[in-house]
């Protein structure tokens, strides 16, 4: 725990809040303790009981899209088991932000405002965001084009993210890491923000079909159940909610990694009360 980057963090957390009430987003608190804690068969969550802290506030956001609430956002603590490390922690605050009628396009630039207003609020110069396609970098990197997801990731994380020490936009992933997000042109529109060399955040145009979601959760459940995992249960409360969400994009931020891309530091636990 450092005392200058509490200081530097409670000045971007300012920052933030002010950003939002600038742009006209509502700010809003969801439950921690939730049934349904995610769908990507990667994430582990910490069992409360028979239930869970939530991974991310995404699919109580989304209910609240659904209601006709259609620019919110949630600063919150997130949980998560084995995720250690200079990046990872525990548990960790995720700014998540969700907005009716934008598409990705119109989130890269809210992304870029946002980031600027929170270097600005420590005197830090706002970094300028180049847009990079998946495909391309992968060809930079030398990568040929596989199915096997398992090399895919291997590649991508030896080869392709240690190249990205600029700030950068990734976009077009493949269609199967969709996760949440809907289909395009035969990918994800979905990109994600790295910043000082660091994942800082993921954005989605979000999947409206009821039954696509449901066939997610299943093939997750499914993945899970062989790596001998507990499967995630379905959360038909926003399955339920679907149809009547406007067409929408939301992003999720790691608040932790920002604050470490913009000061430098190198390690999650200076930037947090342990």
């Amino acid at each position: 725990m450092n005392p200058v980057r509490l200081r530097q963090r409670a000045a971007i957390t300012r920052a933030l809040r002010d950003w939002f009430d600038q742009h006209g987003y509502l700010e809003v608190h969801t439950p921690t303790i939730v049934a349904c804690p995610a769908l990507e068969e990667h994430l582990e969550p910490v069992a409360v009981g028979q239930q869970f802290l939530h991974t991310s506030p995404e699919f109580a956001m989304k209910r609240v899209l659904a209601a006709g609430l259609c620019r919110i956002y949630q600063i919150v603590p997130c949980f998560r088991e084995e995720e250690l490390g200079p990046h990872h922690a525990r548990e960790f605050t995720m700014l998540e932000w969700y907005r009716a009628g934008a598409g990705t396009a119109d989130l890269m630039n809210e992304v870029e405002s946002l980031i600027g207003a929170a270097a600005k609020a420590i005197e830090h110069p706002p970094p300028f965001l180049t847009k990079r396609t998946v495909a391309e970098l992968r060809e930079e990197a030398g990568l040929a084009e596989t199915t096997d997801e398992v090399e895919w990731f291997r590649g991508w994380v030896n080869s392709v993210e240690p190249r990205l020490v600029e700030p950068t936009i990734v976009y077009n992933y493949p269609a199967w890491q969709a996760a949440m997000a809907r289909e395009r042109n035969g990918v994800a529109d979905r990109f994600e923000v790295y910043l000082g060399g660091i994942e800082i955040a993921n954005c989605f145009a979000e999947e409206g079909s009821a039954d696509t979601l449901r066939h997610r959760f299943e093939t997750s459940s499914e993945r899970r159940k062989a790596m001998n995992k507990t499967p995630h249960s379905i959360d038909e409360a926003l399955l339920s909610a679907t149809p009547t969400m406007p067409r929408a994009a939301g992003i999720a931020l790691g608040l932790e990694r920002l604050i470490m891309a913009l000061t430098g530091e190198a390690n999650i636990a200076e930037v947090q009360v342990r």
